[in-house]
């Protein structure tokens, strides 16, 4: 009894604070994001036209904005800014002063281009509730705001290869959140500020002036006597002509091989070049028939990790393709940062790759360098559901996936959602669930992946940290009850697994519904609804599907779908149960004859309230 009124209270405290925060951050879009990214447009140049192909503001309509390059929001039909990434775009031009009209902005990359100039002194007045702030590689000056100290949702601050000069500012020790810091390749001078986190002497490499914490200790100190100052002073005045002429050249051949390596380096893999030194790190594989590797093997196998290697990115990271000098095809992903020890990192990769199911991805091991950590998997032939359903408009199109193709892709990912949710131990939440996850084998047998990334992902403090660091999940797939309670929970799982099969049962994006005019601003489960309404659900089946004797199999998963995202999380079925309704529409098929999902011993729910509550933000 004391235990569920403690949590009780626990709850009812957050959701007032929430609440607080709430007042704070302006959710709902307004105009001043229009005339953010508006002034950004006018304050830049944009010589080649990366910009220009798509911020038009001639478009009045509720989202347009969205659709802008570089430019994510909190929902896809609303005007409100959550992050903006425009690095490696080759843009000229000052600190963007606009963007203080991106009041609820939580992300910002301007890396890899020409922006120059000071920083504004009152950086909370542009950046007040960024969680990440990269403006690495370009030709930004001055002294570092110490400003910078009042945006306390900063988790990432990365200002190197820039031109900074003076201290680094011992306000940023206040920055509580930082996990990621980089100043490297400045004109900075100074004793480094004791800061929240331990940071390595990369991050501060390559400063003419720095000194103290992990690098060398300053030899100087304020008790230096006159006569010290005396004849350093007379040393500098036979040198100052000769220290000034050697800074600039430093700063012009620094200047000239930032620009010369952007040249070199077109395809966006410079990370790469720090790991040279780290080749002959062995690769911790799960498989023993799997042949032991090295990094250097992954590095050829990759091709260094060349972007044209790149099959498919998200929130966890990028996924490259591997060829190994046998011919062995291999997927390997290079994750994104990750707050955890290398001891807690490792435990995890032991946990995940003793999970094993026909319907996951099997990792087969991982890799971790310098601060890089790499997984490996076993190649996926026919790719991302996501990329069969919907192909690019600029490429080849594929051939549309018939009925009972898209019938065993559903089965077969529901019974592997299914056991993560009920039959695995530790039972697993994968809190991303869309069809960029769900992959497919050369059978086109379903394949979930990035099952259990998500708590390698997070800061693992409270609840809250994940609304401030903007951890939704995919847009379109996020269940509408996450924003207000932020927990992860398998009902919200069912909810993004819903938005899948709409996917398959439609053909349509969760976000652009190409069939829903150019008046309808909704989501994809907005349209079916508004569609139903009208007795017109008919018309939201994927024509190719239509006429070919399956249109009673057709409804009866589109029924199943419906009942995945209905509002309200305790109307919704267990992954259990969605599986079984999906196997017996695919009865006939003959897909699969075992049923390796046993029935539930509880009642699902009851059981996950208490292990998300006991174990409090460490399963979101």
């Amino acid at each position: 009894m004391e235990r569920v009124m403690g949590r009780s209270f626990r709850l009812v405290l957050f959701s007032l604070f929430l609440r607080l925060l709430l007042c704070v951050v302006p959710i709902h879009g307004d105009e001043r994001d229009v005339d953010c990214l508006r002034s950004i447009y006018e304050s830049v140049e944009d010589p080649y036209q990366y910009l220009n192909s798509t911020w038009n503001f001639k478009n009045n309509s509720k989202g347009a904005i969205c659709s802008f390059t570089g430019v994510e929001c909190w929902h896809p039909d609303d005007n409100k800014v959550l992050s903006i990434k425009l690095g490696s775009m080759n843009l000229k031009g000052p600190f963007p002063l606009g963007l203080a009209n991106c009041t609820s902005l939580t992300g910002l990359d301007l890396s890899n281009n020409d922006f120059w100039g000071p920083l504004p002194a009152n950086m909370l007045k542009f950046v007040g509730f960024l969680t990440t702030l990269v403006l690495s590689s370009n030709n930004f000056s001055g002294q570092i705001p110490a400003s910078l100290s009042e945006c306390k949702y900063l988790n990432v601050l990365n200002l190197d290869h820039n031109r900074f000069s003076g201290q680094i500012p011992p306000e940023l020790g206040l920055l509580s959140r930082i996990k990621t810091f980089s100043v490297a390749n400045n004109l900075l001078s100074g004793q480094i500020p004791k800061l929240q986190n331990n940071f390595t002497a990369e991050d501060f490499a390559n400063n003419l002036g720095l000194c103290g914490g992990p690098l060398d200790p300053c030899l100087l100190s304020p008790k230096s006597s006159n006569t010290k100052i005396i004849a350093g002073a007379a040393i500098g005045g036979v040198t100052a002509s000769a220290l000034v002429i050697g800074a600039g050249l430093i700063f012009l051949l620094r200047r000239a091989s930032v620009k010369r390596k952007r040249l070199e380096d077109p395809e966006g893999n410079r990370w790469t070049k720090s790991l040279k030194g780290s080749k002959g790190v062995k690769v911790s594989m799960f498989e023993k028939s799997v042949s032991k590797m090295k990094l250097g093997d992954l590095m050829k196998a990759t091709n260094n990790f060349n972007k044209n290697n790149i099959i498919g990115s998200g929130r966890t990271g990028t996924m490259y393709k591997a060829v190994l000098e046998d011919g062995m095809l291999l997927m390997c992903k290079r994750l994104q940062d990750s707050q955890h020890s290398e001891k807690e990192f490792v435990s995890e990769m032991a946990t995940l790759g003793s999970v094993k199911h026909k319907n996951l991805v099997p990792l087969l091991g991982f890799c971790m360098a310098k601060n890089e950590k790499i997984l490996i998997y076993k190649y996926m032939e026919h790719g991302a559901l996501h990329d069969n359903l919907h192909p690019e408009d600029d490429v080849e199109e594929k051939e549309a996936l018939d009925w009972s193709l898209r019938l065993k892709i559903g089965i077969g990912a529901a019974r592997g959602l299914a056991w993560l949710h009920h039959n695995c131990n530790p039972r697993i939440i994968h809190r991303n669930i869309s069809s960029k996850c769900i992959l497919l084998d050369g059978e086109f047998e379903p394949r979930i992946s990035d099952f259990g990334l998500a708590r390698l992902m997070n800061p693992v403090d409270t609840h809250l940290s994940t609304f401030v660091n903007g951890e939704f999940g995919d847009l379109g797939y996020v269940a509408p009850e996450y924003t207000r309670t932020l927990v992860a929970t398998p009902k919200g799982d069912v909810y993004s697994f819903g938005i899948v099969l709409l996917e398959l049962v439609t053909g349509e994006r969760p976000t652009q519904v190409k069939r829903g005019g150019e008046s309808f601003k909704g989501n994809l489960v907005e349209w079916v609804m508004m569609m139903s309404g009208d007795s017109r659900l008919n018309d939201v089946i994927d024509e190719s599907l239509l006429g070919k004797g399956v249109d009673r199999e057709i409804f009866q998963f589109l029924k199943v779908a419906c009942n995945c995202v209905v509002p309200g999380p305790k109307e919704r079925p267990t992954m259990f149960e969605v599986y079984q309704l999906l196997r017996a529409i695919g009865e006939r098929y003959n897909f699969s004859t075992e049923n390796d999902i046993m029935v539930p011993t509880d009642s699902g729910d009851a059981h996950w309230e208490e292990l998300i509550v006991a174990q409090d933000s460490t399963t979101v």
